[in-house]
């Protein structure tokens, strides 16, 4: 619980042919050998990743793949799986041996330079021979750099480190807040915490962890209360809350509990301004109001976990969709770090708070859905528009809700 969580890390993939070095990188880099290194081509299958600390970085994942020219069933398979990665990672190092750059770097390279993903070529082997640099680097232009090494001998192994530190990404080194933005110093804020079946034994999720040290940091307080214990907690408060955060399955209950002069929003709202785009997401809630009867909306979940009864994603928001629709309608699901291809069929996808991915990742699935002209929300924006609520949830984020009702003013037009 004192490590800085995989979705907060800036995350460094490492891209490249079978046998280039990505794992003996990766395991220079960290300093041990985690991943296995072999001469056998196509030793790496699935993404390997370990989280570490990179001075002055920070804390960081790195993510070693399998070869792109990996070749047969399984190698096509894996090879998936790193074009995967390619979209969630925030800085990609792309390895070449002594032969230089070859098509399927260049064609790494175009994919991430459309991802506006930062790149660092590095020709390994350079014991062997080095190719010149100076063809990477008019290829990689402004965005990025390329350095000769030998992770046998040693090498230059520092310039990697010195590249990775000019090319970051610079949003990374500033996070952007959560919640401490919207609580002056000295204020209070309400954080409104269901326990029930959801409720992981003995600890809170992510977003409320995060939510109360932003809160300590930002030289403000909070308190933390169950549903039932909102108006008690609004009573016996000597001052008025600067604001009230809830959980969003609870979001009708704590609006008509919550005074109409307390701004009041949700959890999974304010991981949506930290991990995508609000205003974004804000417009394809308006596309809840358009669905009809068997239309097919997919409910997009970024983590893994056992069905329980009354499951957020997979019960009570398919249930609320049908009641607001008025009818039956398609429900597909995805999980963990897989998101459809082809998204063509869905009316609307419905993403969770993402707490468990990087803001690049959701970033990626968010730019997929709209290269496909499929609206895209969250649970949070979609329970507070099923509920009737959204205007209230909205309220510490005026942008936002202008986004949604233009949007809606636009949406009968299209239908």
């Amino acid at each position: 619980m004192l490590a800085t969580p995989k979705s907060l890390r800036m995350h460094i993939g490492l891209f490249g042919r079978r046998n280039v070095g990505k794992s003996s990188l990766m395991n220079a880099l960290l300093g041990f050998p985690l991943s296995i290194v072999s001469e056998v081509a196509g030793t790496t299958t699935d993404p390997v990743e370990k989280a570490i600390e990179m001075p002055p970085l920070g804390p960081v994942v790195l993510v070693d793949t399998a070869g792109v020219d990996d070749v047969g069933a399984l190698g096509v398979l894996r090879s998936a799986k790193t074009q995967e990665v390619l979209e969630r990672v925030d800085f990609a190092l792309v390895l070449c041996d002594e032969t230089g750059l070859g098509s399927f770097e260049r064609k790494l390279i175009a994919s991430l330079q459309a991802l506006k993903t930062p790149i660092l070529c590095v020709f390994n082997k350079s014991d062997r021979g080095e190719p010149s640099l100076d063809e990477a680097r008019a290829l990689l232009g402004d965005g990025g750099e390329a350095v000769g090494i030998s992770v046998k001998t040693g090498r230059n192994l520092d310039a990697v480190r010195e590249s990775l530190i000019r090319i970051a990404p610079e949003d990374r080194f500033f996070e952007p807040p959560l919640v401490a933005d919207l609580v002056p110093a000295g204020g209070l804020v309400v954080l409104v915490v269901p326990i029930d079946l959801g409720a992981p034994k003995g600890r809170l999720i992510p977003p409320q962890v995060q939510a109360i040290r932003e809160i300590l940091d930002a030289d403000a307080d909070c308190i933390v209360v169950k549903e039932r214990e909102l108006i008690r907690a609004l009573e016996n408060s000597r001052r008025p809350p600067s604001l009230v955060i809830c959980d969003s399955q609870i979001v009708l209950k704590a609006a008509a509990d919550t005074p109409p002069e307390i701004p009041l929003t949700t959890f999974s709202i304010v991981m949506a301004r930290l991990k995508a785009d609000l205003v974004r997401l804000a417009e394809g809630a308006a596309m809840l109001h358009q669905l009809r009867p068997r239309d097919h909306v997919l409910v997009a979940e970024a983590c893994t976990h056992d069905l329980i009864c009354d499951d957020i994603g997979r019960v009570k928001i398919p249930r609320w969709l049908r009641q607001f629709a008025g009818g039956e309608l398609s429900v597909d699901f995805s999980g963990g770090k897989h998101f459809p291809e082809d998204l063509s069929k869905y009316k609307l996808i419905i993403q969770c708070g993402a707490c468990m991915v990087t803001r690049k990742h959701m970033l990626s699935w968010l730019y997929r859905a709209e290269q496909q002209g499929v609206p895209m929300t969250n649970y949070g924006l979609s329970i507070s528009v099923v509920q009737g609520v959204l205007e209230r949830s909205l309220e510490p984020f005026p942008e936002a809700y202008r986004a949604y009702e233009a949007a809606m003013r636009k949406a009968p037009a299209e239908a």
